[in-house]
């Protein structure tokens, strides 16, 4: 998986080694284990699924290019919005400091603490709650990364983001498609970009 992402995809060497040092088949059910290496989003219930290899590794180097540009060599203190299945917050656990991951459905909260607990990651803080209020209590964060998509980017991330911080989420823009959207906060204020097309599940309220 990791040699196919090289080839195609090229980005920070950190993140490939990030995904290569993370085993995916351990965070999908028995039944799709035969497919957990590749290019593709699988479910892992509760009508949500684990992202695509290749949208997590661009999204983890975009994230990396904010850390470049503040010339560190890691992705700082880090929220995750949507843990899921846990997956990609043992792979945030490789590049950041500090991460603190976010689930609002109480069945994937408990099977990610149950996925990620043999790997005893001393560095990550599961939270079971509203992931569009973030989480203030560990703000701010270098790094914010969203794993489902709403209508803009939710106000208490853009408070919650630190000075020099980068955020990157989808939202939905124009024609109701998808898109990644990059937020650097300056001192100046924040300046937002918008990068290529994807597809992910809704960013919804509350918690279940």
């Amino acid at each position: 998986m990791v040699e196919r992402l090289r080839a195609a995809h090229p980005c920070d060497a950190r993140v490939l080694q990030a995904l290569a040092s993370v085993p995916r088949h351990r965070f999908v059910d028995a039944a799709l284990v035969t497919q957990s290496y590749e290019d593709t989003s699988l479910p892992i219930g509760h009508g949500q699924t684990i992202s695509k290899p290749s949208v997590v590794a661009r999204m983890l180097d975009v994230l990396m290019q904010g850390a470049n540009a503040r010339r560190t060599a890691h992705l700082g203190r880090v929220l995750e919005i949507g843990t899921g299945c846990g997956y990609q917050a043992a792979l945030l656990c490789s590049l950041g400091r500090q991460v603190v991951s976010i689930e609002r459905i109480r069945g994937l909260y408990d099977k990610a603490s149950t996925h990620l607990a043999p790997l005893r990651l001393h560095q990550l803080r599961l939270v079971y709650g509203d992931g569009m209020l973030g989480h203030a209590p560990n703000a701010p964060y270098d790094s914010i990364i969203a794993a489902a998509c709403g209508t803009e980017v939710p106000p208490h991330w853009l408070a919650q983001l630190a000075v020099g911080g980068r955020l990157i989420a989808p939202v939905v823009g124009k024609g109701k498609q998808q898109a990644l959207v990059v937020v650097d906060r300056t001192e100046a204020g924040y300046q937002r970009s918008e990068r290529e097309a994807v597809q992910f599940v809704p960013l919804k309220s509350g918690s279940v």
